[in-house]
This record gives C-alpha cells, structure tokens and sequence, in this order.
C-alpha cells in the first residue's frame, strides 16, 4: 500500500508540473499569433519577424518552460479528490487563463511596439522592445504558473532554484538579443535605451499582476462555493 501511495503521489506531481507547462506555455504562441494578425489585419509592419518568433520559441522554452518540470510537489496533492479521468487537461479556467494572459501579451506588445514608433524610434528598435516584452512578461507569467490554485507567495518563491537559473540565463541571453552585433545582425534588432527597459519591465509587472488577481478572484469564488455546499 506504501508503494501505491507513493505512486499515486508521484503521478500527481507529475501531471501537475505538466499541466503547468501547458498553462505556461500556450499563450506565448498565442499571444505571438495574436500580435501578428493584428498587424495583417490592419495593414501594419510586423511587430515581431518569424525569426524573432522562432527566437522566442526556442530561447524561452529551454530557459524558462523547462524548469517547471523541477517544480516540488504540492503540499495538498493527496488531499485533492480523484480527478475524472474524462477531464480535459486543461480545464475551463486554465483554458480562460491561457486566452487572458494571450490578450495581456497582445496589449502589451501591440502596445509598446506603437509607443515605439510615437518616440520616433526605429523599426527594429520598435520589434526589439515588442520582443522583449513577450519574454519579460512570460518571465513574470512563468511565477504565476508555479501552482495553478495557490498564489506564489503561498508556493514559496525560493523552493525551485532552476527556475532561478532559467531566468537568469534568460535575462542575459535576452540583453545579448538587444545588444549585442552579432544577434542584431541574426535577429533585426537594435538596442534600446533605458526607458524602453524599464516600460518592459512595467508593463510586464502588470501582466503578472493581473493574472495573480485572476487566480486570487477564483480562489474566493472556490471557497464561497465550498461554504455554500456545506
């Protein structure tokens, strides 16, 4: 019974850090389709070029995606009840939070990218920053997924060091993408002053936030229901 438990345990773990990758991952192409169909559809320049895309994919994936498969296991994992095995992965609301956090990165790339231009700045200094948002905001969206329920305050914000790891190596790949010749002349990019920064940095600070309220209103909702129920 021991090896059972301990099975049913694991397998749990295993499931949740899964779905929590899906959750991470699905809005960075969506959000990324939804930037560029915007443009199509109003006869604009691309914000972020297909190679930058594929930058995106490949970088943040490894980076940043990968170190929630080192996520611990959750303090209440055996005290959930079964799980239908007819349930989709992703539930309504993982499905609801993946398409938020979609729009979230559509208004703050679309956005930034058009704040670029209104500053007088270049076209690829424009994608740069429209790039860059997308990975500091998946970099903040990346904490939120650590737990699907719980906030991340609750999980612990040190127990995962290789998410650590990740976004560091993340953060310094991602200055070399804006700073660096070689990548500029790979990538069509150019580098950006400090105030572009740091409205990347904000911008993306809200997402985040955002979507932590998002979690926190369905927590209160979660428990109301529990009340009335008993």
């Amino acid at each position: 019974f021991a090896s059972i438990e301990a099975a049913v345990e694991e397998g749990r773990s295993v499931f949740d850090n899964l779905t929590k990758f899906l959750v991470w991952t699905l809005p960075t192409n969506g959000g990324e389709a939804l930037i560029i169909l915007t443009a199509m559809v109003l006869g604009q320049q691309l914000p972020i070029q297909p190679v930058q895309a594929l930058y995106i994919n490949m970088t943040t994936a490894v980076l940043l995606g990968m170190t929630l498969a080192f996520e611990p296991r959750e303090a209440d994992v055996m005290a959930r009840a079964p799980r239908d095995p007819k349930q989709p992965i992703l539930t309504y609301e993982l499905f609801m939070r993946t398409g938020l956090m979609s729009l979230l990165l559509l208004a703050g790339g679309y956005g930034l990218f058009e704040w670029a231009h209104w500053r007088g700045l270049s076209q690829a200094q424009a994608q740069t920053i429209a790039v860059s948002l997308v990975v500091v905001g998946e970099v903040f969206y990346l904490f939120n997924c650590r737990s699907l329920i719980d906030s991340v305050w609750k999980v612990g914000w040190f127990t995962n060091p290789y998410l650590w790891a990740g976004v560091g190596c993340m953060a310094v790949v991602q200055l070399l993408f804006a700073h660096t010749p070689l990548m500029n002349h790979l990538f069509q990019t150019e580098p950006l002053d400090l105030l572009s920064w740091v409205m990347i940095v904000a911008v993306s600070a809200v997402i985040g936030t955002i979507v932590a309220l998002e979690k926190s209103l369905r927590r209160r909702h979660a428990r109301r229901l529990a009340l009335a129920r008993a």
